[in-house]
């Protein structure tokens, strides 16, 4: 129920008083209201109003107009007559001679108009101009709630459109909240002036609300799982087997393998639970650090400890190691030695299966080379079982070599040195090797090769004099190969006291340190060389100068004439 037309008079408003709240709108005169089912009070017989007229004329005329003056407390210019002490209303109900409710004042009256023809126009319709309200009284407070009995609103809201609603909450009908609403809303869907919310608000709040919950539970979820597995990859124990495992198996563990990879090899072959028993173990076993690549006979079903241990033991490994400088003769040996086969073996499917092995397209580039896998059985340490095969263990190494000398760009720096061929620069590294007995000398000695390699020298005359070629052409390793007379008479194209220039091929296979001396040699003009001891090497420019340092060499080994 709304009252408009409330007075400033201080009279309080009664609840027995048979009008209370049904007062309308429009010139004193009670009307039912539109939305509300409660039924108005029965008026007095109508009479006319004495003060219409003077409210139609723009309001009150003060002493002028014959009225009594305008009080603020009395507004309607009445004593009030007292109040019936058994009823507790006056005689007349509103203190008016025609008992009547006093007029309203203008601005309370315009409002009313103004209210009743905002409810009538349609939704879209715009409400009236400012300028249409009477300016000759302030404009009344915004409307509010009384507390008191009858509470109502004296002014109905401009009504609004609904607010947009996200998607998320669009999943229920918008009858509902309207059933739900409550009448003292102000039918925005959202909160009422004295800031209740309603229903659709609470959907909203409650859903929003179990969405929160719903990320934070998966978010704690997810932290609980990583934080736990973070654990036990930090301080957990690792699965492990226990005592010594049973059977056999092979494991072939690459070189340059670190310990961590190990233990995933092991962890494949079924030799170890997982790869976190060995690195464990391993942190605990101080020689474990020792650990070489190579092929080993193991157990499955071992714990990383008992692995390592038996990795520790020489007899369980089976890695071949070929040391720098060896000729492939001698590797042929070691092979058939480790595969325990009949001596010869390994050569002859070298020669046969040569083609067959990998070589570089520049390799046997001479149809004087004696061995075309020279120089490229790389030393190094390979895993060889006790069921390989020779060919699988030779291309094992010329593919290491491979691909040490394309790091290397052998051909390319071969033409930087002058040299017809990759073939010859691994030649010259293979001289360097087997020249130089110690390996910081290996920079002079390369550029020893170079220097006799000249063909305008008037020292060597473009011939090397190297030994070394020699012992390789009659498979040898000597340092008495006879007078330098018998040596020039001696026909082989390896023989370098006869032959100006490099052999065919390389005499070895050279090591890295010898490679890399061979690319880049030092500066000098060296022709001559002599090691005294592992500390002291004696290199000349001319031959009395080194004639001088083999004295010097004789003297210290007790070989002085």
């Amino acid at each position: 129920m709304t009252e408009y037309g409330r007075g400033y008079g201080s009279e309080p408003w009664h609840p027995e008083d048979p009008l209370y709240g049904d007062q309308g709108p429009y010139g004193g005169q009670a009307q039912q209201p539109q939305w509300s089912g409660r039924q108005s009070a029965p008026h007095p017989p109508q009479q006319p109003d004495p003060y219409r007229q003077q409210q139609y004329n723009g309001g009150w005329d003060g002493p002028q107009g014959g009225q009594v003056p305008y009080d603020p407390y009395d507004p309607y210019g009445q004593q009030q007559p007292p109040v019936d002490p058994y009823s507790g209303a006056s005689p007349d109900y509103y203190g008016t001679p025609d008992g009547y409710p006093p007029p309203q004042p203008d601005h309370l009256r315009q409002q009313a108009q103004q209210m009743q023809q905002t409810q009538q126009q349609p939704r879209y319709q715009q409400p009236p101009h400012p300028q249409q309200q009477s300016p000759q009284h302030p404009q009344h407070p915004e409307p509010y709630y009384d507390e008191g009995p009858g509470d109502d609103w004296r002014a109905a809201p401009e009504p609004r459109e609904p607010e947009p609603e996200h998607a998320f909450f669009a999943d229920h009908d918008e009858d509902d909240d309207r059933d739900d609403q409550d009448p003292r809303e102000d039918g925005r869907g959202g909160r009422d002036r004295r800031g209740k919310k309603n229903k659709k608000n609470k959907r909203r709040s409650g859903r929003a609300c179990l969405v929160v919950a719903l990320v934070f539970a998966g978010a704690a979820g997810t932290v609980g799982y990583f934080g736990y597995d973070f654990f036990m990859s930090h301080f957990g124990l690792s699965p492990d087997y226990a005592g010594e495992g049973s059977g056999e198996v092979q494991v072939d563990i690459p070189d340059g393998s670190p310990l961590s990879e190990m233990g995933q090899i092991l962890a494949e072959k079924g030799v170890i639970k997982s790869a976190g028993a060995f690195t464990d173990a391993a942190g605990e076993n101080k020689k474990a650090q020792s650990l070489q690549a190579g092929t080993y006979t193991l157990r499955k079903k071992m714990s990383g400890a008992a692995a390592i241990e038996l990795m520790l033991d020489p007899k369980s490994r089976n890695g071949l190691t070929i040391r720098e400088g060896l000729r492939s003769a001698d590797v042929y040996k070691l092979i058939d030695k480790k595969l325990h086969l009949k001596a010869g073996t390994t050569k002859g499917v070298a020669k046969s299966d040569a083609k067959n092995l990998g070589l570089p397209s520049w390799a046997d580039d001479s149809p004087k080379i004696k061995d075309p896998l020279e120089g490229f059985l790389y030393p190094s340490t390979y895993s060889v079982g006790g069921k390989a095969k020779p060919a699988a263990v030779l291309k094992q190494m010329v593919a290491r070599a491979n691909q040490v000398y394309q790091r290397y760009d052998l051909e390319g720096n071969a033409r930087k040195l002058h040299l017809s061929s990759p073939m010859q620069l691994l030649t010259v590294a293979s001289l360097t090797q087997a020249e130089g007995k110690y390996k910081h000398d290996f920079v002079k000695v390369a550029r020893v090769v170079y220097n006799r390699l000249k063909p305008n020298n008037t020292e060597t005359y473009g011939l090397l004099d190297f030994d070394s070629t020699v012992n390789y052409a009659k498979s040898q390793s000597t340092l008495d190969t006879g007078s330098v007379d018998n040596l020039r008479n001696f026909n082989d194209p390896y023989n370098t006291y006869k032959f100006k220039g490099l052999p065919p091929g390389p005499i070895g296979n050279p090591g890295e340190v010898a490679l890399k001396s061979a690319i880049d040699p030092a500066k000098g003009n060296w022709y001559y060389f002599v090691s005294i001891n592992p500390e002291k090497t004696l290199f000349a420019e001319t031959n009395e100068e080194h004639e001088r340092n083999r004295r010097i060499y004789e003297k210290e080994h007790g070989k002085a004439k």
